[in-house]
């Protein structure tokens, strides 16, 4: 009977952090279109990457030599990323601006974002990236929809425009939405198309053998499907005779 009792208090234990995730904001979070067999995707979320989020950002655990995964030559690395001349391809992404300074300016030290996708997930970047909003009381003079009182600015506010964050009551309950209210440089269909790039970057750069991992494994599966024919067609040789 002790037994039992034991058991059925290790099932409860194994069933809170489940429970806790159902209990948890009611966030709704956009599908991000995520393909990394998507090369030109991904070569634009790189250099969207480099020139809006490596100024405060680092990717220290990615070298810029990796992005020779994506198709991109060294000559390219450098002119389509913009990057210095004293910058090279076999050193890892490291912000322009040092932490300190960065924590004097927004209060807190930006992240390193090399795996974000993987603590994260491809969804809530995708959405996050997609959901600031003017807040005059905030001292940046923006605010996020899903991650309230952000220390970060919207830095693609000049591409998105800007939206405001407009609550509704219906029926007794109140829903929030963000409407477009100054277009930016892109249309919003551009503007999700972009930050659709960048969250698939996001993805490659938190496993970057990943793509080289997919080919192996088409390669190894084409080489047992050679290898399982020529075996069948070995057993049925010998055993012909015998039967």
């Amino acid at each position: 009977m002790k037994a039992i009792n034991k058991l059925w208090i290790l099932v409860l234990l194994l069933m809170v952090p489940a429970m806790a995730i159902a209990s948890g904001a009611d966030v709704h979070l956009d599908k991000a279109p995520v393909d990394l067999q998507n090369i030109a995707s991904l070569q634009r979320g790189a250099k969207l990457f480099t020139t809006r989020c490596l100024a405060c950002h680092s990717a220290s655990y990615m070298r810029y030599n990796r992005l020779r995964d994506i198709g991109m030559t060294e000559e390219q690395i450098k002119k389509n990323l913009e990057l210095p001349e004293d910058v090279k391809l076999g050193s890892t992404m490291q912000a322009a601006m040092d932490a300190n300074t960065a924590k004097l300016a927004y209060g807190i030290a930006p992240p390193d974002l090399s795996v974000i996708a993987r603590s994260r997930s491809p969804d809530w970047i995708y959405t996050y990236l997609r959901s600031f909003h003017v807040d005059n009381k905030s001292s940046g003079g923006s605010n996020n929809a899903i991650f309230p009182n952000v220390a970060m600015p919207n830095v693609m506010a000049d591409l998105q425009g800007e939206q405001e964050l407009r609550v509704e009551k219906h029926e007794g309950r109140e829903t929030s939405k963000l409407v477009l209210v100054k277009p930016g440089s892109m249309k919003p269909a551009e503007f999700d198309t972009a930050v659709a790039d960048l969250t698939n970057y996001l993805v490659f750069m938190g496993e970057p053998a990943k793509l080289v991992r997919h080919k192996l494994g088409f390669i190894v599966l084409g080489f047992l499907s050679i290898l399982f024919v020529l075996m069948y067609a070995l057993k049925k040789e010998i055993w012909k005779d015998i039967h």
